[in-house]
């Protein structure tokens, strides 16, 4: 499916590198470092085969959301003014929006509400996440994360920091932004179409039920997978497992069932010793 016509595509021919094509929007003011989360992506493509004016940025992109392939096209609309009518053409059909702004700049972060205002007129009722960009400059912070973290509440959406220079938060935050979207057009439905798991989600089931999610950065997997698991985990309730350790109910349980036992052996009174019974005080009835 074409970029320009924003539609979502579930394919299922084998040729297709991709179960689902999604259109998503960066959108901020300029000088947020748009460009740089567009750069840190190793894969995909840099040029649209649909071609774009001055003013717009491409780049693709595939994540591996709960076992399916979704591939975004991604499209950094410059935060000028002069290209606020490319920015409203390009909003018209797209799927998703990514509102930027610089953690080391108040007043980028102070613009979010007139994109909002942009995008609520020209693609109302759009999937939208509130990224604070450079999180490697937190020494020069201007935006606290807290008051960050209350706005997104306020308009009931999730909030990330990311550094595209340490690769912190980029493919996170486009996997969670892509779940809510499929999720709303109710393709959720295809995510599990029997009750019969695959061997693929066995084995994430496996390693997200005994590794915290901590460690899961630290195993000696690709990116791609550690993220997959991630992705598992929040999918499927595994969340609180995965921060615990299963290993450590398991040893915890063990422990309390020893001190139970324990007890109630200290607890039983103890038993004299039975005396010793003579012929002469024995008595036959």
């Amino acid at each position: 499916m074409g970029a320009g016509a924003g539609t979502m595509s579930v394919l299922g021919s084998p040729v297709r590198a991709y179960d689902f094509l999604l259109k998503f929007l960066l959108v901020g003011d300029s000088d947020v470092g748009k460009g740089e989360i567009l750069a840190s992506l190793q894969d995909g493509a840099a040029e649209s085969p649909y071609g774009h004016p001055a003013g717009i940025d491409y780049k693709t992109t595939t994540i591996l959301l709960d076992g399916r392939r979704v591939k975004l096209q991604l499209w950094d609309t410059s935060g000028q003014g002069r290209f606020c009518t490319i920015f409203r053409s390009y909003s018209r059909g797209a799927q998703g929006v990514i509102l930027v702004y610089d953690i080391a700049n108040r007043w980028s972060f102070d613009g979010i509400d007139r994109w909002i205002k942009e995008i609520d007129e020209h693609a109302p009722g759009v999937p939208k996440i509130l990224v604070g960009n450079r999180l490697h400059l937190a020494f020069k912070r201007q935006v606290p994360t807290e008051q960050a973290q209350a706005y997104a509440e306020r308009l009931g959406v999730t909030f990330f920091e990311v550094s595209p220079l340490c690769n912190f938060n980029i493919t996170e935050s486009f996997t969670e932004l892509a779940r809510t979207v499929l999720l709303r057009h109710g393709m959720d439905r295809l995510w599990r179409p029997s009750k019969v798991l695959s061997l693929q989600d066995l084995c994430c089931r496996a390693v997200v039920s005994c590794t915290p999610v901590h460690l899961v950065d630290k195993l000696p997997l690709p990116m791609a997978l550690r993220s997959h698991l991630k992705s598992f985990s929040m999918a499927n309730g595994l969340n609180a497992r995965m921060m615990h350790g299963r290993s450590y109910s398991v040893t915890t349980s063990s422990v309390h069932k020893r001190n139970s036992l324990r007890k109630g052996k200290a607890a039983r009174p103890p038993q004299s010793p039975p005396k010793r019974c003579t012929r002469n005080s024995c008595k036959v009835s």
